[in-house]
C-alpha cells in the first residue's frame, strides 16, 4: 500500500512538472493499455470478455478494432474498450489472429498490435511461432503486402512520418529504429544529406526566431523521461500484482477444479474390489444370511491371499433384512478393534449383492461347539473328568464373552442378540462376540425403542423387551445370563420344553431358568443377577467381569462337568414364531 501511494505521489508530481514546463500547445499523447496477447478458450460463449484496453486521456476516446486477415471474431465496445467474443469459436481450435486495437482521440491516433490464439477446452496453446519483427513502419501492413509492394523507406516523406509517430510509438512500449541507408547508393545518401542540411537549416532558423531552443528542450526532454521511467514501473508492479485476467481465468479454473475434487466425498478406506475375493463354501446360514469361507488376495495391509469371512444375504431377502445388513456394517465399521469381538476387515457396498468381509474364525458359532464336545465326549461319572472341555474352560468363555460385551457398551452398542450361536470362537479358544445384525448404536440415549416387527430372540429377552420393546445395556445383561446359561450346559436350548408363548408368560410372572444340577451355587448366582426383574438392579459388564475373574482365580470347578445329566437337556433345532 506504501509502495502504491509512493508511485502516485511520484507520479503526480512528475505530472505537475511536465505541465509547468510545457510549452503552449504541446500535449503528451494518451498512454494505451491493452494486452498484446489474448488467449481465449473454444468453448467460450458469444459475449464473453476477452480484455479491456483504456487509456490515461481525460479526453473521450473512441476504440476500434482493425485485422489484415479473415474476420476476428471479436469486437471492441467504441466507449468501454471492452474486448468480446463476437462468433463461435468451436471451429476455430489453435488459430491465431493478428489485430490493431485503434483509438481515435486525445493528442494524436494510435494503433496497438495484438495478437489473439484460440486455445482448447482446457486452455491449452498450441505451439505457434510468433511472426517476424518487420522492419518498417506502421503506416502500412506487413502482414498484407508482398516485398515488391514495399515502398521506399529513405525517402524524405519516410521520414517525416517516422519521426511524427516515434512519440506514441515510445509512449506504448514499443521503439523502432530508422533504417539505415544502403551504402552502395551515393545518389540516396547525397539526398538524405541534403535534406539533413535543410533540416538543420530550417532548424536554426526556427531557433532564431524562438529564442533559445536548448532553454525549453532540455527540461522537455528530461521530463518525459522520466515520465517513461515511472510509466514502466507503474506497469511492472501493475502486472506483477494484478495478473492479466486470462491468466486470472486460468488460475480461477484451476482452483475451482481443486475445490471440485475436494469437495467430492472421500473413498471409503473399507471398500474392497470384489475381483479380489474368492466364495468357497457356506460355513453358517440363516433364514435370510449366509456366511460364506473365501480368499482374498491383499487384504487388511497383508500382501498374497488371505482366508476371511464374506456375510452375505440370500435372494429373497426383504428390503427389512437389507437395511439390517447394512446397519451392522455401520455399526462394526466404527467399532475398533478388541479381541473379543469380531473384526471387520472390509466390504463390497458398490453393488448388489453387499458383502461384509469380517475375519475368519476358524472352529464357528459357540453354540455348535459347546454341542459337538458333548456328543464327541461322555461326561458320565464313570469317565471321569474330560479331556476335551474342562470347567476352567466353559468359565474362561463367559468371562471372555462378558469382556466383549463390556467393550462393546464402552462404545454406546448395544447388541439385542446375545446368544451363544453369535458368538464365535478360535482354535486358541478365544470367544469373539459376533452378528451385529440387530445391534443398535444408542451412545446418546442409552435406549433404543424398537419400531418395528419381525422374528424375534425370545428364550434371551428381558421383560422389558419382549413386552415393551425396550432395548439398552440392561436387557444385554439379561441375554448374558441366558448365555451363561447355555454354556453350563453344553449348548442346550433355554426353557427346555416350554413354548414362545409360555416362556413370555413364565418370564413375566417372575419364572427364571432353574440351576443345572452339575452347576453350582457360586456361578449360578452370577446368572441369576443378570435376570433382576428391574433393569436398574441388574450389574453392568464391567461388574460381570470382575465377578468372572474372581472365579477363575481360584482352583475351584463350578462346573462339574463329571456329573453332566446327559439327557437331562434337548436342543430344539426350529421354533415357530420366534428366532433361535
Amino acid at each position: 500500500m506504501m509502495r502504491a501511494l509512493a508511485l502516485w505521489i511520484l507520479v503526480s508530481g512528475c505530472v505537475v512538472i511536465a505541465s509547468s514546463q510545457q510549452p503552449p500547445g504541446f500535449n503528451l499523447p494518451a498512454i494505451v493499455h491493452v494486452d498484446r496477447n489474448w488467449f481465449v478458450r473454444s468453448n467460450a460463449p458469444k459475449g464473453f470478455p476477452v480484455t479491456t484496453a483504456y487509456t490515461t486521456s481525460d479526453e473521450p476516446v473512441t476504440y476500434g478494432l482493425e485485422t489484415n486477415g479473415p474476420p476476428a471474431p471479436f469486437v471492441i465496445d467504441p466507449q468501454t474498450g471492452v474486448v468480446t467474443v463476437n462468433d463461435t469459436l468451436t471451429d476455430k481450435e489453435n488459430r491465431s489472429y493478428s489485430l490493431w486495437v485503434t483509438t481515435v482521440g486525445g493528442s494524436i491516433p494510435q494503433r496497438t498490435e495484438v495478437y489473439a490464439t484460440i486455445t482448447d477446452t482446457k486452455g491449452r496453446r498450441p505451439e505457434i511461432p510468433r511472426p517476424p519483427v518487420q522492419g518498417y513502419f506502421n503506416t502500412y501492413d506487413p502482414m498484407r503486402l508482398q516485398p515488391k509492394d514495399i515502398p521506399p523507406l529513405l525517402t524524405t516523406k519516410a521520414t517525416t512520418v517516422y519521426e511524427e509517430i516515434t512519440v506514441p510509438e515510445t509512449t506504448v512500449g514499443t521503439t523502432l529504429s530508422p533504417p539505415k541507408p544502403p551504402e552502395d547508393n551515393p545518389e540516396i545518401e547525397n539526398k538524405v544529406a541534403g535534406d539533413d542540411t535543410n533540416k538543420s537549416s530550417e532548424a536554426k532558423e526556427e531557433s532564431i526566431k524562438n529564442g533559445d531552443v536548448s532553454l525549453t528542450m532540455i527540461p522537455l526532454v528530461a521530463i518525459g523521461s522520466l515520465v517513461v521511467i515511472v510509466i514502466v514501473v507503474i506497469i511492472y508492479v501493475w502486472k506483477k500484482n494484478y495478473p492479466r485476467k486470462s491468466e486470472k481465468k486460468d488460475k480461477d479454473d484451476m482452483l475451482s477444479e481443486e475445490t471440485s475434487i475436494t469437495k467430492e466425498e472421500p473413498q471409503d478406506e473399507w471398500e474392497f474390489p470384489r475381483h479380489r475375493l474368492r466364495i468357497f463354501n457356506i460355513v453358517g446360514e440363516g433364514a435370510f444370511g449366509q456366511v460364506w469361507r473365501a480368499q482374498a488376495i491383499d487384504i487388511d495391509g497383508k500382501k498374497g491371499e488371505q482366508t476371511v469371512a464374506v456375510k452375505t444375504l440370500k435372494e429373497n431377502a426383504s428390503e427389512k433384512e437389507k437395511t439390517d445388513l447394512i446397519q451392522e456394517l455401520l455399526v462394526m465399521k466404527n467399532l475398533g478393534s478388541h479381541p473379543n469381538v469380531v473384526r471387520l476387515i472390509g466390504c463390497c457396498t458398490d453393488k448388489e449383492p453387499t458383502l461384509v468381509i469380517m475375519e475368519f474364525v476358524s472352529l464357528g458359532k459357540l453354540q455348535q461347539f459347546l454341542r459337538d464336545s458333548r456328543a464327541e465326549r461322555h461326561y458320565g461319572n464313570t469317565h471321569g473328568g474330560s479331556q476335551f472341555l474342562t470347567s476352567r474352560d466353559l468359565t474362561h468363555f463367559a468371562y471372555q464373552v462378558a469382556r466383549g460385551m463390556d467393550f462393546l457398551s464402552s462404545k454406546g452398542i448395544i447388541h439385542r442378540d446375545l446368544a451363544a450361536r453369535n458368538v464365535l470362537i478360535t482354535e486358541e479358544r478365544t470367544c469373539k462376540v459376533a452378528d451385529f445384525g440387530f445391534a443398535r448404536d444408542v451412545a446418546g440415549t442409552h435406549v433404543y425403542e424398537r419400531k418395528s416387527d419381525g422374528r424375534l430372540p425370545i428364550r434371551w429377552m428381558a421383560p422389558e423387551s419382549l413386552y415393551d420393546d425396550i432395548f439398552s445395556v440392561k436387557s444385554d445383561i439379561w441375554s448374558f445370563g441366558v448365555l451363561l446359561w447355555e454354556i453350563v450346559t453344553l449348548g442346550s436350548t433355554p426353557y427346555p420344553g416350554l413354548s414362545a408363548g409360555d416362556v413370555m408368560r413364565k418370564v413375566r410372572e417372575g419364572h427364571r431358568l432353574e440351576k443345572p444340577e452339575h452347576c453350582r451355587r457360586e456361578l449360578y448366582n452370577i446368572m441369576y443377577y443378570c435376570w433382576e426383574a428391574e433393569p436398574s438392579a441388574r450389574p453392568d459388564f464391567k461388574e460381570v467381569v470382575s465377578m468372572l475373574e474372581r472365579l477363575l482365580c481360584t482352583e475351584m470347578d463350578y462346573i462339574e462337568l463329571e456329573r453332566f445329566p446327559d439327557h437331562s437337556y434337548y436342543n430344539v433345532q426350529h421354533l415357530d414364531g420366534e428366532k433361535l
